[in-house]
């Protein structure tokens, strides 16, 4: 007999998440605090988007929490999922982007989500998905090593396997096909989730969930007193360009939440304050720019390397 789904405990999680992490991003901002914006959903549900601005440590930051239900599927679900259709559905998550006003710390983007879809006579259609990658503008090999770790550990009780088809999965997914690029030097990705049946895959939602603090904010304390100049503070803009790319042309939770109808200002948190494209930009040839791309930005192995 497979176990029920506990739409409520995992609905608990994620609000009690979005209070987590909202707490420790505000301790180590130390000025600004967490703006909430609570928001429905005419078409059935709602969420609280909280935002973070002008801080001293962020510039911008969003962590929101959605949970949408309707009677039909989105085009960006059945297009890969087509006997979803016609189903009623259930989509819930944390969503979260940290854009940090010093170079020197990386963007982080983190998302644990969990959707299901309802028939009258057939079973649910259930699984949850997420991950955390990281996106650096002047990498720096032990922050990459680290984030890696914090992912690889929070994995290994649920298989060996489990670390390196999520980090590959990350390394496939955030990667800008038009630039043939990676958007950042990776850590997790997953989908689908559900082959442990409901309280393993939660749990590991869970795990997942739990270790965004635990990666980021090491990286952050190491950074955050590093000067920088005005020349980095542009490049730091041309790589948020990036970001602005892949979200608006990749990424499926846009996609999902704009063809919904969900709320705009809170799909669209994600993106930075400011951001710079120049034609045919390019860094300068064995510059410390230059060498994100070309010494961070591919699908390493950091754990291997740095065993």
């Amino acid at each position: 007999m497979p176990q029920p789904a506990d739409v409520a405990a995992v609905k608990s999680y994620l609000t009690g998440l979005q209070d987590r992490i909202c707490a420790a991003l505000e301790q180590i901002d130390g000025q600004a605090h967490f703006a909430e914006d609570e928001w429905q959903r005419p078409g059935g549900g709602g969420g609280r988007s909280r935002i973070i601005e002008n801080g001293g440590l962020l510039e911008k930051g969003g962590v929101g929490f959605s949970h949408v239900f309707g009677a039909g599927m989105p085009p960006s679900a059945t297009a890969h999922r087509p006997e979803l259709a016609g189903r009623h559905f259930q989509a819930m998550g944390v969503s979260l982007v940290m854009h940090p006003e010093n170079p020197h710390i990386p963007t982080s983007h983190a998302n644990v989500r969990f959707f299901i879809a309802e028939k009258a006579d057939a079973d649910p259609v259930w699984w949850f998905g997420g991950g955390f990658d990281l996106t650096p503008y002047y990498a720096h090999e032990e922050d990459c090593v680290h984030w890696h770790r914090v992912a690889r550990d929070a994995c290994a009780p649920f298989g060996e396997d489990v670390y390196p088809r999520f980090k590959a999965w990350c390394d496939e997914y955030f990667y800008l096909k038009h630039r043939q690029e990676a958007r950042g030097i990776g850590g997790l990705f997953f989908d689908d989730v559900n082959q442990w049946g409901f309280e393993r895959s939660f749990e590991f939602m869970r795990a997942i969930g739990d270790a965004y603090l635990e990666a980021y904010l090491p990286i952050v304390e190491r950074r955050r007193l590093q000067t920088y100049t005005a020349e980095q503070k542009v490049f730091q803009e041309y790589r948020r360009g990036r970001y602005v790319e892949f979200n608006l042309v990749y990424d499926r939770g846009t996609l999902f939440g704009l063809q919904t109808g969900g709320r705009t200002e809170s799909i669209l948190m994600s993106l930075p304050p400011t951001v710079r494209w120049g034609y045919n930009w390019q860094s300068e040839p064995g510059s410390p720019e230059a060498r994100l791309v070309e010494d961070f930005l591919l699908a390493r192995d950091w754990l291997k390397e740095h065993s």
